[in-house]
């Protein structure tokens, strides 16, 4: 398929650029809730109006309320989420937990919450310093009708603030995912501030108990479906990541146009003309690169895996060299809370930690063609 949007996608890429310009602005959302020191890091009035445009139901099928699009069009959507900063549930809520539930009953159970903006999930996949899903400890026993979980997580994103939080535990038939209500007997939540303000939260199981409605696809079944969820998290935080990667290198670019040194602007020296036009490749390669993810997905094709790595990967180090880049040309105010490029610079290290960082990925992608 060729790498450019069609003429509905670029419709609604409009809309949401311009949405996100004036409601999701830095100023509006992100500094004004951190500011207030809010519990979760974002607006729920906002949340809502994501729900309004139809938003939160891209992935969605118009028989569960939704607009039956693809991760393409996420993409658009989280790109413009990046390029402003604006703090949402968008990302794990209407990607990565809508596709854990599709073809299961908690489908009807968690969509129409979702759609409405009233909803928020989470996803409790990590238990070490880093994105390891393939060495999740966490044990979930049976017991009665149901299982008893026992373990902890961390790294949960809005985790504080989740309705329902998607967990990967072992049981003895193997890997399981089970859907946990908020409310859940021996569950604590602990709120965590991460580095681009947003609250995050560490999560212990405490004997937990659920029923065996809880368990998302089948007992043991749970290496599919978490692939699934995995893809469609890293594909939509590279789509975020080239949003922040663009953001931050128009800003700089601006400034290079704007600042002058020894009495001429210093956009005009060669080296910083260089530099910037070098960034400009690096991200339109790492656009390509989530694009042709974002359509493997959709196509269902067998080669989405890789495809993934290579995007998560590519858009992870282009978006870091775009923030680098940007709070170095700035200079020292580039480091300042005044100025917003160093707000997308912290960012950059949540996104690229989420769902594993650029070298996570290089590995995977090395494993899969057996090196």
């Amino acid at each position: 398929m060729p790498l450019y949007l069609t003429d509905d996608q670029t419709m609604l890429r409009d809309t949401a650029r311009s949405f996100m310009a004036e409601e999701g602005a830095v100023a509006k959302q992100l500094r004004h809730w951190r500011d207030k020191g809010c519990k979760d890091g974002f607006g729920h009035g906002l949340w809502k109006q994501f729900a309004e445009l139809g938003f939160n139901g891209i992935l969605i099928g118009e028989a569960d309320g939704g607009l039956g699009l693809g991760h393409v069009e996420a993409g658009i959507v989280l790109e413009e989420i990046g390029r402003n900063l604006t703090p949402s549930p968008f990302l794990v809520s209407a990607i990565a937990f809508v596709e854990a539930l599709k073809g299961t009953p908690h489908a009807q159970r968690w969509y129409p919450g979702i759609v409405a903006g009233e909803t928020v999930a989470a996803l409790a996949i990590d238990e070490g310093p880093k994105h390891r899903p393939e060495a999740i400890a966490m044990r979930a026993e049976r017991s009665g009708n149901g299982f008893s979980l026992s373990g902890r997580k961390q790294f949960v994103v809005q985790g504080a603030s989740a309705d329902v939080t998607l967990v990967a535990a072992n049981t003895e038939e193997g890997l399981t995912l089970f859907a946990v209500e908020k409310d859940a007997g021996g569950l604590e939540v602990e709120g965590v501030r991460l580095a681009d303000s947003s609250i995050g939260a560490r999560l212990t199981f405490d004997n937990v108990e659920v029923d065996a409605d809880a368990v998302v696809g089948e007992v043991g079944g749970g290496g599919a479906v978490l692939s699934r969820v995995l893809n469609a998290g890293r594909t939509g935080a590279a789509a975020e990541l080239v949003g922040v990667g663009t953001a931050s290198m128009d800003m700089t670019v601006d400034y290079l146009k704007q600042r002058k040194q020894f009495g001429r602007l210093i956009g005009e020296f060669q080296d910083l003309q260089f530099r910037a036009a070098h960034l400009y490749s690096e991200l339109e390669i790492a656009r390509a690169a989530v694009m042709k993810a974002q359509q493997l997905l959709d196509e269902g094709s067998p080669d989405a895996d890789a495809m993934v790595a290579v995007a998560k990967a590519k858009a992870g180090a282009a978006s870091t060299l775009a923030v680098q880049e940007g709070v170095q040309m700035h200079g020292g105010i580039g480091m300042t809370d005044e100025y917003d490029i160093g707000l997308y610079m912290k960012r950059d290290r949540v996104l690229n930690e989420l769902f594993g960082d650029p070298a996570y990925h290089a590995d995977q992608l090395a494993r899969m063609k057996g090196y």
